[in-house]
C-alpha cells in the first residue's frame, strides 16, 4: 500500500495494468489496496473500462502523507523558518505543525531536526530572496557535528574555485538571509573561520571529540556577519529611508544595518559586491529613500530607472 501510495503520489494518472504491473500484484489485489486507501482518507479516483486506471485527487481533508527522509527533513525545516516569517497567523500554525511532523517522526530523523533547530542562530528572515542549494545531508551531517563536537573533514571551494581539504571543529550553524555558513576552528589555520555550506563538499566526522572553544563574537551569526563586511572590493551603502525603523529592519536586517533617525525615518548601511543586492532589497520596502553614499549607487539607481522606463508599452 506505501508503494502504491507513492506511486499514485508521483504520477498524474495510471492505467490500471501498468500500475499493477509496477506493484507487481494482480488487479483484484490492486483494487483491494485502493478501497483501503479510500478507508485512510486517500480520495483515489477510478476510471473504469478496459483502458481504465486511478489516479489521486485533491480531498476534502488532509490524509498522512509518505515521506522519505530527506523530505521529512525538509518539512519540518521549512516549519522551523515560518515561525520566524513575521507574517501574521503563520507563526502560530507553523509551531503546531512542527510539533506533531517531529512527534511522529523516527528517532533517527528527530536527532537529525533537533540537531538543526539547536545549532542554528538566525540572524534576520528575508522574503523573497534566493539562495545557492545547500545539499540536505551535508546540511544536517555539519549540524549533527556542531552538537555532538566532533571534528568533521570536507573539501571546500573558495569564491575563486580554489579547493582545499579542511578539518574543523564546527561550534554553530548560522543563516544569514538565504544562506548558510558553519562557524569552526580550521585546525589548519590555527583560527576561527566561516564556511559557506553551498562550496562545502563531503563533509565527513572524524569520530574525534573536542572541547568547544569560546566563540570569538557575539555569536556565529554576528562572526559571519562581520567576515562578509571585511570582504575585499565591496562598496559601503548607507541610504536614508523614510519608514519606522522597525518596519527595515523586519525586511532586510539580516544583511542591512538599520538605525532610527526618528519615528518615521532610518538609517540603512550594508556592504555589497553588488549594488543590485541594496536596489532589490529598497525596492521591497515602497518607501522614498535618499542616498547617502557611494555616489556610484546614485549612479547605478540612475540607469536602472532609465531601463525601466524604456520597457514601458
Amino acid at each position: 500500500m506505501l508503494r502504491l501510495l507513492s506511486l499514485l503520489q508521483s504520477h498524474r494518472y495510471w492505467p490500471g495494468a501498468e500500475l499493477a504491473g509496477r506493484l507487481e500484484v494482480s488487479i483484484r489485489t490492486l483494487r483491494r489496496d485502493v478501497d483501503r486507501l479510500r478507508e485512510l482518507g486517500y480520495p483515489v479516483e477510478a476510471q473504469r473500462g478496459v483502458d481504465g486506471g486511478y489516479q489521486l485527487a485533491a480531498g476534502a481533508a488532509l490524509p498522512p502523507l509518505v515521506l522519505d527522509d530527506d523530505e521529512a527533513v525538509a518539512l519540518a525545516l521549512g516549519l522551523q523558518a515560518a515561525v520566524q516569517s513575521g507574517v501574521a497567523g503563520v507563526a502560530e500554525s507553523s509551531v503546531s505543525a512542527l510539533a506533531k511532523v517531529v512527534q511522529v517522526m523516527p528517532p533517527r530523523l528527530r536527532r537529525r531536526v533537533e540537531a538543526l533547530r539547536a545549532m542554528t542562530v538566525a540572524a534576520g528572515w528575508s522574503a523573497g530572496w534566493s539562495g545557492p542549494t545547500v545539499d540536505a545531508g551535508a546540511l544536517t551531517t555539519v549540524a549533527q557535528a556542531c552538537r555532538d563536537a566532533v571534528r568533521v573533514r570536507f573539501t571546500y571551494s573558495a569564491a575563486d574555485g580554489t579547493r582545499s581539504q579542511r578539518e574543523v571543529e564546527p561550534a554553530r550553524l548560522a543563516l544569514l538571509g538565504r544562506r548558510w555558513y558553519v562557524v569552526a576552528y580550521d585546525l589548519g589555520r590555527q583560527d576561527w573561520r566561516s564556511f559557506r555550506l553551498d562550496r562545502l563538499q563531503d563533509p565527513r566526522p572524524t569520530g574525534a571529540r573536542f572541547r568547544p572553544r569560546e566563540l570569538p563574537a557575539e555569536d556565529a551569526a554576528d562572526f559571519v556577519r562581520r567576515g562578509v563586511e571585511q570582504l575585499a572590493q565591496t562598496h559601503e551603502v548607507e541610504v536614508l529611508v523614510q519608514a519606522p525603523a522597525a518596519v527595515v529592519e523586519r525586511r532586510l536586517g539580516a544583511w542591512a544595518r538599520v538605525e532610527g533617525v526618528d519615528e518615521g525615518s532610518c538609517r540603512m548601511t550594508t556592504r555589497t559586491d553588488q549594488f543590485v543586492w541594496p536596489a532589490l532589497g529598497l525596492a521591497q520596502l515602497d518607501a522614498e529613500f535618499t542616498v547617502v553614499r557611494p555616489p556610484e549607487f546614485s549612479v547605478y539607481l540612475a540607469q536602472l530607472a532609465d531601463r525601466f522606463l524604456r520597457a514601458k508599452a
